[in-house]
């Protein structure tokens, strides 16, 4: 792909540049994925407040650093940090953490442009589709904010408004990181390796949806259409009606974010029971659904009056294809059952192998690290975070772990931290072990659905029909000598035209050593007709060779392909 770098993001381009030359060379992040080059293996045992131990205070000052940066060039790069801190297979777990935390710093939108977006975009005023309308933010982000109303009929409702001319701002902001992406894959090693165009495609595709707010309507109602099992979980409904790709409305839930709850107010609450129903709800949502909410930081988890939890902000989430799923289960039940060697052959599986793979390496590392979190619960090691390191480790080892497993990393980071609030003592491998039953359940149901087995009888009720017809014409074939078999394995032109390009080089090569032989013999007979003082049919035949074979040189060299 050719790059054309345009004038107008000279600044981004100088920005993104700035951040580069700034970290790209420090040590923590150059450190980062070199763990097996250098022998050193990763302590991750956790101090009380969460950092590993041994680091450095100097590497937790540069993640932070990075993550004011980050903040400071915009809305772009603050979701861009976000991203990166799923990408354990990039970063040191101080950096992820870092920017883990990342939050968007602006100020609200003045009122009278709310107003006037949510009048454009709905088509009808503010007074006569609202019953209630608080021109108060209940929050501000740098893609929109949100505030609390009331319809007509009554339903509160919160209405998150997009924040004008943000679009624009993104995209232009993408279209510089992509560009600077494709020329650091093609020009450096670490960019061949990791592939970051892809990785800032994969962004850039995320970031785009997440400004169409009927997505995340449809999101709405996909997650709570799955999630009507649980009675404890609780996901706002969208109003289609009052919703555009720059408003949506949706439920109001009356409660506070858990990351605001203090140790009184946890007191009353059935943490354990609580926890226990989030934590089915994400296996539900992860290995059977394969579409679960990618971001549910303590933010985005609300506790409701009623006690129970609500999960909030659906702009980010992430679809497991079935093949992918069905490894992801043996995964992450080799994980809970403490089979290293199986979970590293199941990671194995869902990566892409890249020059220098150390298969024998990454079962060692991985098996260790199994060994290791066996038995552990929230309080004691996160189970996110075992998942993270997996990513790290396969990268190490000459691995590219699929998107996916590095989403379901930082979702899981993300639950560990709501789980280690709610119930300390919550051994996740212990449930999953216990829900692994429900799993294959739920699997062999689909396997024997009605339609799986309908369409299973109708495909078997062809075959049986036309079985005796297609063996009667094989075998007639078969007795007349006239069965063929074709394989397409190759380009049989291209190597035809290979097959004479070198038949016609070989056939010119040996009429010119015809020549010179010819001539050498001519050279010893005696004539009259003389050229240069030497025979002239054997002077004509050695010029005739040398020209010959300066022409088959040329060819050769300016024209074959090597």
């Amino acid at each position: 792909m050719s790059v054309s770098l345009r004038p107008q993001h000279v600044k981004r381009y100088t920005n993104i540049a700035r951040l580069l030359v700034k970290y790209g060379r420090r040590d923590a992040v150059a450190r980062a994925g070199s763990d097996l080059a250098s022998g050193v293996e990763l302590d991750i045992d956790l101090m009380e407040d969460g950092v590993a131990e041994g680091v450095a205070a100097d590497e937790q000052a540069d993640a932070e650093e990075l993550a004011a940066d980050l903040e400071a060039m915009g809305p772009t790069f603050v979701k861009l940090g976000q991203l990166l801190s799923t990408r354990a297979d990039l970063l040191p777990e101080t950096y992820l953490r870092a920017l883990s935390r990342l939050q968007d710093k602006v100020d609200p939108i003045p009122f009278e442009q709310v107003s006037e977006i949510i009048e454009s975009e709905l088509g009808v005023r503010l007074s006569k589709g609202f019953e209630h309308f608080d021109p108060k933010p209940l929050a501000a982000a740098s893609l929109g904010q949100v505030h609390r109303a009331t319809l007509r009929s009554g339903r509160a409702v919160a209405v998150k408004v997009q924040r004008p001319n943000i679009r624009k701002q993104i995209v232009d902001d993408l279209t510089a990181l992509v560009e600077v992406a494709s020329v650091v894959d093609r020009r450096t090693d670490v960019g061949r390796r990791y592939g970051f165009e892809a990785m800032v495609e994969e962004f850039r595709k995320a970031m785009l949806n997440e400004l169409d707010y009927r997505r995340e309507a449809q999101n709405l109602r996909t997650l709570g259409e799955n999630l009507t099992e649980f009675e404890r979980i609780v996901v706002p409904q969208p109003v289609p009606d009052y919703t555009t790709d720059r408003v949506l409305t949706m439920d109001f839930v009356a409660g506070r974010n858990l990351s605001a709850i203090g140790p009184l107010g946890l007191m009353e609450l059935d943490g354990r029971a609580l926890g226990e129903e989030l934590f089915r709800a994400y296996v539900k949502q992860i290995l059977v659904d394969g579409f679960f909410h990618a971001d549910p930081h303590p933010g985005n988890v609300q506790v409701t009056d009623d006690g129970r939890l609500a999960l909030l902000d659906l702009g980010m989430v992430a679809r497991i294809p079935g093949d992918l799923r069905d490894q992801l289960v043996k995964l992450l039940l080799a994980v809970g059952e403490n089979r290293g060697g199986d979970a590293a052959t199941h990671a194995a599986a869902m990566s892409e192998p890249l020059e220098g793979y150390d298969a024998s390496e990454f079962k060692r590392r991985v098996t260790r690290l199994v060994s290791d979190h066996s038995g552990a619960t929230v309080g004691q090691i996160a189970a996110g975070r075992v998942v993270a390191e997996l990513s790290r480790t396969a990268a190490d080892c000459g691995l590219r772990p699929p998107p996916e497993l590095t989403m379901l990393g930082k979702a899981l980071l993300n639950l560990d931290e709501i789980a280690r609030t709610l119930a300390p003592d919550f051994d996740p491998n212990a449930a999953l072990r216990e829900e692994a039953g429900d799993l294959l359940r739920r699997h062999v149901t689909d396997l024997v659905s009605p339609g799986t087995v309908l369409a299973a009888a109708m495909e078997a009720k062809e075959f049986v029909e036309k079985l005796p017809t297609r063996v009667n014409a094989v075998l007639d074939t078969l007795a007349e000598g006239e069965i063929r078999i074709n394989v397409r394995g190759i380009d049989e032109h291209e190597l035809m035209r290979g097959f004479q390009k070198v038949a016609n080089r070989v056939t010119a090569g040996l009429v010119i050593a015809a020549l010179i032989v010819g001539a050498a013999m001519l050279m010893r007979v005696e004539t009259d007709a003389t050229l240069f003082g030497y025979p002239a049919l054997a002077i004509v035949c050695f010029l005739a060779a040398a020209v010959a074979g300066v022409w088959l040189l040329g060819v050769s060299l300016l024209r074959d392909r090597h």
